[in-house]
């Protein structure tokens, strides 16, 4: 019966319960920490999960059974049932779940942790739509962190955002939405405290926190997604517990090689030029010129170019006469070329007519490759959910690429503009609506990449890849694309940073000196330095047609100042390895907000904690001369810059800095980060 839906016992075994009612089961899974629930709907296939792989477990590459206990740790609750409720404790959460409509309500000695909305909780029967509807109660000052690289403050509450992923060039850093990344998690905070919630599924949606209201309804949250059956995992314990049992749950992060965490370099300028091969070996000469240790270069795509198009996987030897003597070149100075590579291929590809030949493409239901806008012309996406669009990617990274010296990979483009109803994927054997699954690709496309790299003897390959799920940190790295130069759009910059350090995502960072718009004045510019240097990815990369590119010499002026921030930035890789390997050993982020330890700080503060012993205090105001900070707590007190007279925990101070400066950071009495 619409709105009043009675669900009974149809399984139990020690660790799950399963209640039916009216074609729908709603199941729950017990584990240490968290609880996983199901709708699942008679007569629908539960698509497979390639983001939740507990503790970096192997994936299957046709994905994992997303009701799959594997890597998770079951607990057997003592249940107390009876013709209206059923209940149970799980660490130390009372929940109390209805059976009138499935009401879950977590209770602790503080109050109400987590509750379903009063009412319909649940799209059982279309009440509320289509797909995947589900409500929460919502508390009033509650505090909201996640989804990703969503944009605006680190605190997300009474805010909507798309479920989706899109290439956002130029994006407003303040309020552009949607970006580049799909992570449907979110914590939540409120007065009992911190809960988890991870929506499994790749399906575009929208999450909202208090923008949408309803006189029949006490306040709610929402999500709403186009998957029909829907499996959440309620996680439990401190903010910084869940951020580390996310983590966990999807896989963890990759390990990095100590030369990514060197200033790289990257702009467009370079390979889109006649002479790219001079552009690129000028800047390793300019870097020796300038004393500056670079640990290597992101190839943009100018050097796949037939004309104005550009063409994956082919080297346009016009402009590098020898691929293989610029990868030399570069290592040899002690540099590392990232090549790009882009999953769509034009029309009029030299490889476009074999790929389509074996079926390879995203296709229309009559078998046809579908077709979409992209860099200039037409192109039809590779299919990486058919096993043989696969092996036929790995081919080529290995032999185009791979085995002509470049053994690290940039996915890029890779957001699968791809709203067309009638466009499939092959699905590993189950065709499925492509649209549903959008954000998948860019997965499978960059562990196709790594594949490659480490089946060619690649020991530590460096992967990245611009569209991300969770799971991603355990096969690529990231970045936030590609952004704005401006002041405000700095700062955003940062909250975006801690947005995706409190999302699983640890190695990162920004185009520093913004992508598009105009180029940076030079406070600007040494601003963006002075915070780049605290961020694990240390690159500048733009596109500004008209302007030079923004590489450190930019300001000949400004180069003894600049050459002081890269040598601070050089002091630091051993130890942002060191903490990168802490990170992907413990599960914990790389750089995060400082409330992550101390949880009545502010969560919108301009200062962050890089690694577990340095407090980075950045300056993002245009004008301004100094950095003001509240210390966190500490017994010892904190070192400006490493030295001289320490500093009380809890004191707020204020350290001149100006552009020319070093950045203000601290660490706390007796660390010695380097």
């Amino acid at each position: 019966m619409k709105f009043d839906h009675r669900f009974i016992l149809k399984t139990a075994a020690p660790s799950m319960r399963e209640y039916a009612s009216d074609g729908v089961t709603m199941r729950l899974d017990f584990f240490d920490h968290m609880l996983r629930v199901a709708l699942l709907r008679e007569g629908t296939r539960l698509l497979p999960t390639w983001s939740v792989c507990p503790g970096a477990a192997d994936c299957p590459l046709e994905g994992r059974d997303k009701l799959s206990t594997e890597g998770l740790e079951p607990i057997v609750p003592d249940v107390a049932e009876d013709a209206d409720t059923f209940s149970f404790t799980l660490s130390g959460v009372r929940f109390r779940v209805e059976a009138r409509n499935f009401r879950i309500t977590a209770e602790n000695e503080k109050g109400i942790l987590y509750q379903d909305r009063d009412g319909l909780a649940y799209n059982f029967d279309g009440e509320l739509g289509d797909g995947t509807v589900h409500f929460t109660r919502r508390e009033e000052g509650e505090r909201i962190f996640g989804l990703g690289d969503k944009c605006g403050n680190v605190n997300k509450a009474r805010r909507s955002f798309a479920l989706g992923a899109g290439d956002s060039m130029g994006f407003r850093a303040k309020d552009s939405d949607p970006l580049y990344k799909q992570v449907p998690f979110y914590i939540c905070e409120n007065s009992a405290g911190s809960y988890g919630v991870y929506y499994d599924t790749y399906s575009n949606g929208r999450v909202d926190f208090g923008v949408e209201h309803d006189n029949y309804f006490e306040p709610f949250s929402s999500v709403r997604y186009e998957e029909e059956n829907m499996v959440f995992y309620l996680i439990l314990g401190t903010t910084a517990e869940i951020v580390r049992r996310f983590s966990y749950l999807t896989g963890g992060n990759a390990s990095v090689p100590e030369w990514a965490f060197r200033y790289c370099g990257s702009t467009m300028s370079y390979t889109d030029a006649p002479d790219a091969d001079a552009q690129l070996r000028g800047f390793v000469q300019r870097c020796g010129e300038n004393g500056i240790r670079a640990g290597g270069f992101y190839l943009s795509s100018g050097y796949t170019q037939i004309g104005d198009r550009r063409c994956v996987f082919h080297w346009n030897t016009d402009k590098i006469p020898s691929p293989e003597d610029l990868a030399a070149h570069f290592r040899a100075h002690g540099m590392e070329l990232i090549p790009n590579v882009k999953p769509a291929f034009l029309t009029d590809h030299p490889m476009y007519r074999e790929i389509a030949a074996q079926g390879l493409f995203l296709h229309y239901r009559d078998g046809s490759p579908a077709l979409f806008p992209f860099w200039g012309g037409m192109a039809s996406y590779l299919d990486f959910t058919d096993p043989r669009a696969c092996e036929f990617w790995k081919k080529c990274v290995r032999e185009n690429l791979v085995e002509r010296g470049y053994r690290n990979i940039w996915n890029d483009n890779n957001e699968y503009d791809v709203w067309d109803k009638d466009v499939y994927a092959c699905g590993f054997g189950h065709e499925v609506p492509a649209r549903r699954i959008r954000p998948l690709f860019s997965y499978l496309m960059s562990r196709m990449s790594r594949e490659a790299c480490v089946e060619a003897g690649v020991t530590e390959p460096f992967n990245v890849s611009r569209c991300a799920i969770a799971g991603t940190p355990r096969v690529a790295t990231t970045w936030t694309g590609d952004n704005l130069t401006s002041f405000p759009d700095l700062r955003y910059n940062h909250y975006q940073a801690m947005t995706l350090s409190l999302s699983g995502f640890y190695f990162f960072g920004q185009d520093v000196g913004g992508f598009s718009g105009p180029k940076p004045s030079p406070e600007l510019f040494l601003r963006w330095l002075q915070y780049g240097v605290f961020t694990p990815r240390f690159v500048l990369h733009s596109w500004k047609i008209g302007e030079e590119p923004t590489m450190p010499w930019l300001y000949p002026e400004l180069m003894d100042t600049v050459r002081r921030l890269f040598a601070l930035r050089e002091r630091m890789v051993p130890y942002l390895h060191a903490e990168m390997a802490r990170s992907v050993r413990t599960f914990d982020p790389l750089i995060y907000p400082v409330f992550l330890k101390e949880p009545d700080y502010d969560c919108e503060s301009d200062c962050f904690f890089c690694g577990d012993k340095v407090l980075a205090c950045p300056v993002f105001d245009e004008g301004a001369r100094e950095a003001s900070v509240t210390l966190p707590r500490s017994e010892t007190g904190w070192l400006l810059r490493g030295e001289g007279k320490p500093y009380p925990g809890g004191s707020r101070v204020a350290i001149p800095c100006a552009p020319a400066d070093e950045p203000v950071w601290f660490c706390r009495v007796g660390d010695k980060p380097w």
